[in-house]
């Protein structure tokens, strides 16, 4: 038989899939299927036959071993891999002109071509496998960890805690697991390299806040507030209390919310746009070293079709507007699903801190508003997890209503759905916190309330981003170590079970009796199959769980600093362990051949949009910038009197809050009347935060100076951040000159050779 011609060079891969270490090539094996094993003559003993009578049609070698359960080891026929290595040929490959010539086919790309075809061998019942496995007449299937020289090294060089600093070898990842695992490591590498001069920014920011912990005017001026009376925070026997009480929470307030913030949000936006243009040119270059920058996926699945059935008939394209509707539609009813999610954690936090005030801990009393926000947070991060895996289902059902014409384009709407619908699982809260919190729960004497009964959360004199920065790093914290420590130690402890409860007994041996060999496949299937199990989403789950931290990590940047920072170092970790998942506890990965990271590079871009709004509405909504810099550029001492000698934000607090008079109390308030610290029969009016008349509660002409402000603000950050991520993605080119270079010098080399064979074949 016809030895395989190679179909693109390997010049940069010194391992080339050899194994040095195995068996003949006749005891290779490209996949493995697991069944039960069957009673004779039952429905799945009869289906599974006559799948794998189907393979024996097409060629494959198939090889029977039986332990508890049945191992079937498949082989596929050469002449299947020269049809692909023809097909996909460059015809100005010389060696392909020769028939004798001799190249191996990757290792990962016989593994890519043998999965399609088993999963498109259809049965005589028209059943595939995915249909078999469904009604168990196959319990697995997978492709083969083999003593590889490549996986020997990247178990000792990259699948080790001890590398965490090292540099990834991508072209070896690439040789054993593929492009498309090879490609995701190469972005988390390079978006972890990056995120390093975030971190670093955000790290001096937060150093920058806590060197004005007790130098900002504002802070000082709430914690001298020893007579300014606050009114009370609940309906129900909640006191009266004084301003400089929470002194302390004003201060880590005035921690985040400075002029730090606002260059801290440019720089995230700028960061967003320059890492997602220099990774367009890394992965133009990587891609070209591997050959495949011109690559066409659409004519790689049509061959692998044609390699499969030479009859088969290339599926459509189609659009249906009712499919489309409905699938609309569905999703928007999902979303609301979500949103009502939110409102739900926001009546939690009002129920919780009405119930916290009346409570006969003085610590709930006092800290009640923290406590509910704190508790509210984790809630949140409960409900993460658990609508993940209702997205999920989803998501896929949305999918199939669509009924996509490729696996990949079923992959990208796949994508774009789930990655909506956790969007909104995730960040609905903080949106409400960052846009909402305080902002629509009315005033004394008239408070928008929940059924009637309990009264929206207020902020705290001095904001509400000290709210959302708490929100934002209880969540993140959870989600990267409570996930990555269930995401290493589920497969982990599995493994080890599964090993302990496999591991055969040695059969006592009678005098002279001789040890029956056991077959060398034996173990090493066995040892493949106790892994843990991979399927198509096991790379995705992992692309998503780093954009949903990118999400974090730039749109609500401006609340909270650190963000960057603590990506920073779970990624460290989250590579050495995505690593040793793939090395060491999972089955391995079929791999995918990929010029890029698909509809994720979509995504990336449509987050850094998404992030010059949220940080620009952070900045002119949430934080106190806007009204910090009204006052002093235009009530402030500095303004009204010429006075230099002083603070021009003395005073900004007395001038950002309201009166209200306690004889406009609703009726059905009732005050505290032990009050220990204050006489409450002698208050007659109380202070809150807010922009209005003290006759009629109406709006003053501050608050629609700070609306203008914050408008203003917000449309000009937005412009300027937006050129700005223009100009930079013009200034850095997507492609480098080296590539377009390398491409063009080919088409060149092609034609001249084009011109020269026709010159040459005139002559003749």
């Amino acid at each position: 038989m016809q030895d395989e011609i190679l179909l693109t060079p390997w010049r940069n891969f010194p391992f080339e899939d050899s194994d040095p270490f195995a068996s003949a090539d006749e005891e290779k094996w490209d996949f493995v299927l697991v069944s039960d094993i069957h009673e004779v003559g039952s429905t799945k003993e009869i289906k599974r036959k006559k799948f794998l009578d189907e393979l024996s049609k097409k060629g494959f070698a198939i090889k029977k071993i039986e332990d508890k359960k049945l191992f079937y080891g498949v082989r596929a026929p050469k002449h299947i891999f020269r049809k692909y290595q023809w097909l996909l040929r460059n015809p100005q490959d010389s060696r392909l002109q020769d028939s004798d010539a001799h190249h191996d086919i990757p290792v990962t790309t016989r593994i890519r071509i043998v999965n399609f075809i088993l999963q498109n061998t259809v049965t005589p019942d028209l059943e595939k496998l995915h249909d078999l496995i469904k009604k168990n007449v196959f319990e697995a299937m997978f492709p083969l960890h083999e003593k590889e020289e490549v996986r020997e090294f990247l178990k000792e060089k990259w699948a080790r805690w001890r590398d965490i600093f090292c540099q990834q070898p991508i072209e070896k990842i690439r040789c054993y697991f593929g492009e498309k695992v090879a490609l995701y490591f190469a972005w988390l590498g390079w978006y972890t390299y990056l995120l390093g001069f975030a971190a670093l920014m955000g790290l001096v920011v937060f150093v920058a806040g806590i060197t004005v912990f007790n130098s900002s005017q504002v802070s000082k001026e709430i914690c001298e507030a020893n007579n300014t009376i606050m009114c009370p925070l609940c309906d129900q026997k909640c006191p009266f209390w004084l301003l400089s009480d929470t002194c302390t929470y004003a201060r880590v307030t005035h921690m985040i919310d400075n002029e730090g913030t606002v260059i801290f949000a440019m720089f995230m936006a700028i960061w967003a746009t320059v890492f997602l243009e220099l990774w367009k040119r890394q992965r133009a270059t990587v891609v070209t070293n591997w050959d495949l920058y011109m690559w066409d996926e659409d004519e790689e699945e049509l061959a692998l079709e044609l390699i499969n059935n030479l009859q088969h008939e290339p599926r459509r394209y189609q659009h249906s507007y009712l499919r489309s509707t409905i699938v609309l539609i569905l999703a928007l009813v999902m979303i609301a699903v979500l949103i009502g999610i939110a409102h739900a954690l926001v009546i939690y936090r009002v129920v919780v801190t009405a119930v916290f005030t009346q409570s006969d801990f003085e610590f709930l009393r006092e800290q009640a508003n923290t406590v509910a926000v704190m508790t509210g947070a984790v809630l949140h991060y409960l409900t993460i997890i658990i609508m993940t895996k209702v997205n999920r289902h989803v998501a896929l059902y949305l999918c199939d209503l669509e009924k996509p014409r490729t696996f990949s384009q079923r992959e990208n709407n796949f994508t774009i759905k789930f990655f909506i619908f956790q969007f909104f699982t995730n960040f609905s809260s903080l949106i409400y916190i960052a846009f909402f919190l305080g902002r629509i729960n009315g005033h004394p004497g008239n408070y928008v309330r929940i059924a009637g009964k309990w009264r929206l959360e207020e902020c705290h004199p001095s904001g509400c981003i000290t709210d959302l920065f708490i929100q934002m790093a209880i969540i993140m914290m959870l989600k990267q170590t409570i996930s990555n420590l269930v995401e290493f130690l589920v497969p982990w402890i599995g493994h080890k079970i599964r090993s302990r409860q496999k591991r055969p007994k040695k059969r006592n041996m009678v005098v002279g009796e001789e040890e029956e060999p056991e077959d060398p496949c034996k173990k090493q299937w066995l040892s493949n199959y106790q892994l843990s199990e991979v399927n198509v989403f096991s790379l995705f789950d992992e692309f998503l769980e780093m954009v949903i931290q990118y999400s974090f990590t730039t749109i609500f940047v401006a609340a909270f600093p650190l963000a960057p920072l603590l990506a920073f170092c779970n990624n460290l970790f989250e590579i050495r362990l995505d690593a040793i998942k793939m090395m060491r506890l999972r089955r391995r990965m079929v791999p995918r051949k990929a010029n890029d990271i698909g509809i994720w590079l979509q995504v990336l871009e449509a987050i850094g949009i998404l992030a010059v709004i949220g940080n620009g509405l952070v900045i002119a909504i949430t934080s106190d910038f806007i009204p910090v810099q009204v006052y002093k550029y235009t009530y402030s001492p500095c303004m009204t009197k010429n006075s230099t000698a002083v603070d021009c934000l003395t005073g900004y607090i007395n001038h950002s809050l309201s009166v209200f008079r306690i004889q406009d109390f609703e009726h059905h308030t009732k005050l505290a009347e032990n009050q220990t610290d204050i006489i409450w029969d002698k208050i007659t009016e109380c202070r809150y935060r807010d922009y209005r008349n003290a006759d009629d509660y109406s709006y003053t002409v501050q608050f629609w100076h700070v609306f203008a402000a914050r408008l203003a603000f917000l449309i000009l950050f937005e412009h300027v951040a937006l050129c700005v991520k223009l100009i930079a993605a013009w200034y850095v080119p997507d492609v480098p000159q080296s590539v377009k270079n390398h491409v063009l010098d080919e088409k060149h080399s092609n034609l001249r050779k084009e011109l020269s064979m026709m010159e040459y074949s005139t002559e003749v």
